[in-house]
């Protein structure tokens, strides 16, 4: 894949190649996004008809870059005689200054043309490479390149002008210029997306951030978000990387609800720009102990869209908590079920556990009461609907066979729930992960009801509930020929028993027997599952194992923060830190920015860590993970209004310190230190 660049800021992301370019295509997600539309899908630099060759870009923030250019090859025999600059912003609107400058004695006469186009893609025709009918119009009005496409009450628009005179038509702007001796000549090109409503206003103007800001005013607020975090201190450099850019990352992945008007995390760059559920769960509690304000909206927004009927085009079911929200096309004309989309069965016991884990850190009890009520319904979920085959589990089955997801586990590709000799089970199925959210959300909710919602009948009950749950499951999913959990069970009630690295989700949820958990922490450390760098998502030997196989066999960040996690609660610290080391060094390889997945080779073949051809990045989980890897190894735990730090650093990290940790405690800071090996 070639190397794209990406600029960010709210729901509004450009992405393109090394010059700047965006070039129409369907292999590549490059373009002018902004909640679910491309609204372009050309944007082509050429100078007296050629395309530029980039010589540096500068990629410091997320939302603006500088594009270094030369015409023609650089070569060691021809010194470059015009070089051009392309300063790029978004700014709720996109905007791009070119500079040419020439290098020479005597004036120069050039063409500047900027191609450019749109053909309005929803992103899910971009992803899965579908091209919808010609319907986008260009026509020039006063100067200002005017790009429309509109389906009955779905209009979407874009304008573009020039701070200096230029030659308009419908495919773009052109630009003769004359440049005196080391003389330079600078215009900027304003490009204004539009929602366009019933009332020909733009939707986004309705948004509390409001549109068009400052780049200036952009960089003071991001700067104020950074500053919110706990200062961190350490010795280990790609720890101190990883943690500025998580933070950072986090920062930009923020948008402005279009819908509520609430500012939510997106789940990822490029495909996934919106709320997810479950993705936006994880990354709230990875979060939590540094950035527990980012917290209250996500629950709240979730909790908001809490489904209330059967409706098998969504896979809604009363008290099923969302899987994804769009905004595009598809999804307005229900041609996609995303308006929203429930299809995952892992989301709704997660939100009782986020909810649970929130009060937990701040004392925020005030959210805990007002959301009683969708709380409980989750709860009810889990023992209805989601335990659709009367065995206690959690099962899945999409209700949409023509665009729901088959798979509804984190793990949600087509393949990623198999037998160890490679077979697919038939539906429904319930994997192992499931049933150990669902047994964490019943032990939440008993301390939720006795401590909060002072219903001590309800918390026995689900006290009760959790402990048989615990006892059935660990009798039903134990592989006894492997020592291992089983990945799934079948619709007939048989062992799917694939190893995965599923099983370290059952550690962080608690359900595992105590006397398992070691054998359990062996399989993921061992060398069928352990890179060196992280955990695989499949074992070597399975069936269905490749390296390069998006959910069986690469290393997800997010997959194994979350068993580093689970160790740690079983006191298996010194498993927990091999994690931690791997994962912090592999984020060097990738100057701190861990990407959704990347292969899962073996650490002494390739001595770096080998990228996943289409990862996003950044992607929220992702920018997680480092947090929780963090907390891990400095043991960190909220007890009532106390924070308990219990530092396990692994050998070769020296020294950690963290300064100003937000809780019901007020701040508090946390040191550790390697053990002496």
């Amino acid at each position: 894949m070639k190397e794209l660049i990406s600029l960010l800021e709210g729901n509004t992301f450009v992405v393109s190649d090394r010059r700047g370019d965006i070039e129409p295509s369907l292999e590549y997600p490059t373009g002018l996004f902004s909640f679910d539309t491309r609204f372009l899908s050309t944007w082509i630099l050429t100078l007296d008809g050629e395309r530029l060759h980039a010589l540096s870009v500068d990629e410091e923030t997320s939302y603006e870059t500088t594009y270094f250019l030369v015409p023609g090859e650089p070569s060691h025999y021809v010194d470059t005689q015009i070089s051009v600059l392309r300063q790029r912003a978004i700014n709720g609107s996109f905007e791009e200054t070119l500079t040419v400058l020439n290098h020479t004695t005597k004036a120069v006469d050039l063409a500047l043309r900027m191609e450019i186009g749109s053909d309005f893609a929803d992103l899910f025709e971009i992803k899965n490479a579908q091209r919808k009918p010609a319907g986008a119009t260009a026509q020039v009005e006063d100067s200002t390149l005017v790009l429309n496409y509109r389906r009955q009450k779905f209009h979407r628009q874009v304008r573009v002008t020039s701070s200096v005179p230029a030659s308009v038509d419908e495919q773009g702007m052109t630009f003769h210029l004359r440049i005196e001796q080391h003389g330079e000549w600078r215009t900027t090109l304003h490009t204004k997306a539009l929602i366009i409503g019933a009332d020909g206003r733009d939707f986004r103007e309705t948004l509390p951030i409001g549109m068009d800001r400052p780049v200036d005013e952009i960089r003071a607020e991001r700067q104020q978000f950074r500053a919110l975090a706990p200062k961190l201190t350490c010795d280990y450099l790609p720890l101190a990387t990883a943690y500025e850019t998580s933070v950072r990352d986090l920062g930009s992945l923020r948008y402005e609800s279009i819908a509520f008007g609430s500012q939510l995390i997106a789940a990822g760059l490029p495909w996934f720009m919106t709320l997810f559920g479950r993705d936006s769960i994880f990354t709230a509690l990875q979060a939590l102990p540094f950035l527990p304000h980012l917290v209250p909206s996500t629950i709240a927004i979730l909790a908001g869209l809490q489904g209330s009927r059967l409706d098998d085009f969504r896979d809604e079911e009363p008290g099923k908590i969302l899987h994804e929200l769009r905004y595009g096309e598809l999804a307005g004309f229900e041609e996609q079920p995303h308006s929203p989309y429930y299809g995952s069965a892992d989301s709704t016991p997660l939100f009782v556990i986020l909810l649970d884990e929130y009060e937990r850190w701040t004392g925020d009890q005030q959210l805990v009461r007002r959301l009683e009520v969708q709380a409980r319904a989750a709860l009810d979920w889990i023992d209805t609907y989601g335990n659709s085959r009367g065995t206690g589990y959690i099962y899945y089955q999409t209700r949409n066979p023509r665009s729901g997801l088959p798979n509804q586990c984190w793990k949600d590709s087509d393949d990623a729930v198999s037998f160890r000799d490679g077979r697919l089970p038939g539906f429904p199925r319930a994997t192992c992960e499931l049933q150990g959210y669902a047994y964490d959300a019943k032990i939440r909710g008993a301390r939720l009801a006795r401590t909060v919602w002072n219903d001590g009948v309800y918390a026995r009950r689900l006290e009760r509930e959790a402990a048989e749950l615990k006892e059935r499951f660990n009798r039903d999913f134990w592989v006894a020929d492997g020592e291992y959990y089983a990945l799934a069970l079948d619709a007939d009630g048989n062992q799917v028993d694939a190893l995965s690295s599923n099983i370290g989700h059952l550690l962080w949820s608690g359900i595992v027997d105590t006397d398992r958990a070691a054998r359990v922490a062996e399989h993921l450390l061992g060398p069928r599952m352990f890179t060196g760098w992280g955990v695989r998502t499949l074992a070597t030997e399975q069936g269905r194992y490749n390296p390069l196989g998006y959910h069986v066999g690469t290393v997800w960040p997010f997959d194994n923060s979350i068993i580093a996690w689970g160790l740690w609660r079983y006191g298996l610290r010194d498993q927990a830190g091999q994690i931690c080391t791997g994962l912090l060094a592999a984020s060097r390889h990738f100057e701190g920015r861990l990407p959704e997945a990347f292969a899962g080779y073996q650490r002494d073949l390739t001595n770096y860590p080998v990228q996943y051809p289409t990862a996003c990045s950044p992607q929220a989980w992702s920018a997680g993970a480092p947090l929780l890897l963090l907390r891990v190894m400095l043991g960190l735990q909220p007890h009532e209004d106390h924070l308990i730090i219990d530092p396990s650093v692994p050998p070769g990290l020296g020294r950690i310190e963290i300064l100003d940790l937000p809780g019901r405690w007020g701040t508090a800071d946390a040191l550790g230190r390697s053990r002496l090996v």
